[in-house]
């Protein structure tokens, strides 16, 4: 009884770990795979991608740490619709390029390995170009 039930946890802790990495890298895995027969580009793996994405991600956090004005303007965009986050968050770029250009530096793995990779690259927030 005792080995079923291990057989059993076992079974579900991997079927839960797959569902959590379907959930997070599926789509991306899924564009990256393109066609079946095509070989991703060189360094275009999902694996390739979560080591890129975690760099980006510790940056982002450190920049908005260290910049407790730009922190308390992305946090108070939380909870407003789409349309208002879009138009608030061109409006603060627009009137603040150096942050735009840090925030575009610290963003600049990301684009690269997308350009690289032939995907699109996910704007700062919803529809700011």
């Amino acid at each position: 009884m005792t080995s079923n039930r291990s057989v059993r946890r076992a079974a579900a802790a991997a079927f839960g770990a797959g569902a959590v990495l379907l959930s997070v890298a599926g789509p991306a895995s899924v564009i990256l795979a393109g066609p079946a027969a095509a070989d991703p580009p060189p360094n275009c793996t999902t694996a390739d991608m979560t080591g890129i994405m975690a760099g980006v991600s510790a940056a982002m956090s450190n920049y908005l740490f260290t910049h407790p004005d730009v922190n308390g303007f992305f946090t108070g965009l939380q909870g407003l619709p789409k349309d208002q986050v879009k138009t608030q968050t061109q409006q603060y770029l627009d009137a603040n390029p150096q942050i735009r250009a840090e925030l575009d530096g610290i963003r600049q793995p990301s684009t690269d390995f997308r350009n690289r990779c032939g995907l699109i690259q996910r704007p700062l927030a919803p529809g700011v170009v």
